[in-house]
């Protein structure tokens, strides 16, 4: 039988928070042998690290640039999708079935979740009803999991999720959820997505303060999963997508590009939007990346140039340096730009607060065309913002519609950032685990992950030559990396 493996992905840990206030995770790494560090792709984001992750590909392998692309076909910005068909490549869980067809997998709450080839799976899924409410909730393989477990353990709680509410809870929930999917549903790879350092580090940076009493808090919940994981005879790993580094502010690409001609917007009830049929040139900003997208391949010469001249803009790809990132693919941008270590890219193109759309006041992860952390605040400006929430959250159930617009414009107050490669010492994703030669290097690149999960669940139990395949295909990575 394989090896039974929990992959627990402690989003945002690097190894500078791992240290007094995470006495459960320091000693799981002592008994491990150490914090191996990962390097991940560029950019170095949820949906891109995870899937090179889980298919051991870059991104012009597997197509996911990003946590959200322009499709040049609908003319649209997409963010935050969840369909499995997304991610090109064989998933680790599809490879491991080819050489043991008994291998099983669980997938609690990585992305790309949904039309996956996992056994089991559980991921956000809201209901949204037509008067305008969203109302939490989750979608499981198989169906009537998602009655058991909310039953269980009451309904997900989304708005802990994501947005100014977001907290332990969230966490706390996903846990519980793999704990009983691991007891419930056994499957050979079992994967936990954990969130929580995420929000924290993104709203105030690592050297506040008060991370230390988020630290414990998270290495409170990884305790209670590796006691248990032992417990059952289950082999935890953890993992994580990205460092964050502190930030100071924010870099709008966008209303450089208005400025120089173009980017198009159009007035709408007084409201400036995105016009993408008549923008020559546009940003999708993600974190510390940001893919423009130019309409005429004539242009892209002068974008470039107009970009590069930006404050806070470190460095542009665009064709062979693209090419050499690992970005030549048609989800990509036409140029990539990449932001200083304390920057980050704002998706906004509006120069008065005044004219910014309707939904940049409210958390809408889909409707805006760039990623916005801001949605983790109440708006300081409000008076008892909290109070103009509640009053607004009983209008809705009324049946009356009311826009929640309590998020503030102010990207001032983002501390916390992430996307780029190459981070600061110590700022590094991570690796931690008991795992077999070759993955004992301290530092490892993320394609590395999918090889380590193969050779901890079926290297114990299949043939020489599977075992030697996965040594020499890992060790061909590390080459690589060092070159």
């Amino acid at each position: 039988m394989p090896q039974r493996v929990c992959l627990l992905n402690i989003v945002a840990l690097s190894p500078h928070l791992i240290g007094d206030a995470t006495p459960r995770i320091k000693e799981f790494a002592r008994a491990c042998g150490g914090v191996r560090t990962l390097r991940p792709p560029l950019p170095a984001v949820t949906c891109t690290a995870q899937s090179t992750m889980l298919t051991g590909l870059p991104p012009s392998g597997h197509g996911v640039v990003g946590n959200g692309w322009h499709d040049r076909t609908l003319g649209e910005v997409q963010f935050w999708k969840q369909s499995n068909h997304l991610v090109a490549g064989e998933k680790v869980w599809e490879t491991a079935r080819r050489i043991d067809p008994s291998f099983t997998c669980a997938n609690a709450f990585w992305w790309y979740a949904m039309h996956a080839s996992t056994n089991v799976m559980v991921t956000p899924r809201p209901i949204y009803k037509a008067d305008g409410r969203k109302i939490p909730d989750c979608l499981t393989t198989p169906a009537s999991l998602r009655d058991e477990l909310q039953t269980k353990f009451g309904r997900f709680p989304l708005f802990k999720f994501w947005g100014p509410m977001a907290g332990i809870e969230s966490t706390e929930w996903i846990a519980l959820a793999a704990l009983h999917l691991l007891e419930h549903c056994p499957a050979t790879l079992t994967l936990a997505y954990l969130p929580h350092l995420d929000y924290a580090l993104q709203k105030v940076g690592p050297e506040h303060p008060s991370i230390r009493a988020e630290l414990r808090e998270v290495d409170r919940v990884v305790g209670g999963m590796i006691d248990r994981c032992q417990a059952l005879g289950v082999r935890p790993i953890i993992v994580s997508e990205y460092g964050i580094v502190p930030v100071r502010d924010a870099i709008w690409l966008n209303r450089a590009l208005r400025d120089a001609g173009y980017l198009a917007v159009r007035t709408e009830d007084g409201r400036e939007v995105l016009d993408l049929e008549h923008s020559r040139a546009f940003a999708v900003a993600d974190h510390q990346i940001a893919h423009v997208s130019v309409r005429d391949p004539a242009d892209i010469a002068a974008v470039e140039n107009v970009l590069r001249s930006i404050d806070g803009v470190e460095r542009t790809l665009s064709g062979a340096d693209r090419r050499a990132s690992h970005l030549d693919h048609a989800r990509a941008g036409d140029i990539v730009c990449v932001s200083a270590t304390d920057r980050w890219f704002a998706y906004g193109w509006w120069f008065d607060d005044r004219a910014a759309p309707d939904f940049a006041r409210i958390v809408d992860i889909h409707k805006k065309p760039g990623y916005d952390p801001c949605e983790l605040f109440l708006d300081p400006k409000l008076i008892w913002a909290k109070g103009r929430v509640l009053r607004k959250l009983a209008m809705r159930k009324l049946g009356l519609r009311t826009l929640l617009d309590v998020i503030p414009l102010d990207t001032s107050l983002v501390r916390g950032s992430h996307g780029r490669a190459e981070q600061p010492m110590g700022f590094d994703p991570v690796l931690i685990g008991e795992l077999p030669d070759p993955f004992l290097e301290p530092s490892l690149p993320m394609e590395c992950v999918r090889d380590a999960i193969l050779a901890a669940t079926l290297g114990a139990t299949h043939a020489k030559s599977v075992e030697t395949e996965f040594r020499d295909a890992t060790r061909a990575l590390l080459r690589k990396g060092r070159r």
